[in-house]
């Protein structure tokens, strides 16, 4: 882990000196997929056209930063969704979608000292919307899959919405995000944590004054100052005083 220093074992920092102050900080954002829930919706959306493996390729090739057009990539698998219905978004939910182990402890333990939580994601409303109004999440962004009206009314049409912000929320986006929250709040980046696992993670994370890789892939584990790589999310509260 070159400059890390590992505190515990599964847990370790660089250019931080705990135990640091989480009052300090005013803001905290989340990835969703595989950061604050264990699944990547899309990949498990495939499943119910049997396209699960040859998108979840796709996703994992975007995660690690290996495809650079990270729209184009939400694009391609989003178009393979044609067909899915909302029943089987709706599966997803509730059979194969848990918050990760320590999430509700840490936005607890972060909303209790005052700090304002935002949720940003290259994933859907369907599934943002459900997990902001079990954590009680204040700002969220993330994209919205179109639904068929008429004789295939209930079907996903394979293609996403836009929104007044823009098309899709990828890395750019979740930065922008990120920073428009920040101003709104009247505070500087550095006074924000962000969380994520993957390389659509890394604009935001740059802004930060705390970036923390959650079960990362290895190109954000190496820019963190943060590595989580056993345990729940709460193991970021081993940081504060």
């Amino acid at each position: 882990m070159s400059d890390f220093r590992e505190l515990s074992p599964g847990l370790a920092v660089r250019g931080v000196n705990p135990p640091l102050k989480l009052a300090d900080f005013k803001l905290i954002a989340f990835d969703m997929d595989s950061t604050l829930i264990n699944i990547e919706c899309v990949d498990e959306i495939g499943a119910a056209v049997g396209k699960k493996e040859e998108i979840a390729a796709i996703t994992e090739a975007a995660m690690r930063g290996e495809i650079a057009d990270y729209k184009e990539s939400l694009r391609r698998r989003v178009k393979l969704l044609r067909g899915v219905t909302v029943a089987d978004l709706e599966q997803v939910y509730t059979e194969r979608l848990q918050l990760n182990p320590g999430a509700k402890e840490l936005v607890a333990a972060c909303k209790a000292v005052g700090m304002k939580t935002l949720l940003v994601s290259g994933g859907f409303t369907f599934f943002t919307d459900r997990v902001r109004d079990t954590l009680g999440i204040d700002y969220t962004r993330s994209n919205v899959l179109e639904v068929q009206s008429g004789p295939n009314c209930g079907q996903l049409t394979g293609r996403m919405v836009d929104q007044d912000w823009g098309d899709i929320c990828d890395g750019a986006e979740k930065r922008k995000m990120f920073l428009e929250t920040c101003a709104k709040l009247g505070i500087s980046p550095k006074q924000a944590i962000a969380m994520g696992d993957g390389a659509n993670d890394l604009p935001m994370m740059g802004e930060a004054g705390l970036s923390v890789a959650y079960h990362a892939k290895p190109k954000v584990r190496e820019q963190a100052m943060v590595q989580i790589n056993s345990g729940g999310l709460d193991r970021l509260l081993e940081l504060f005083a």
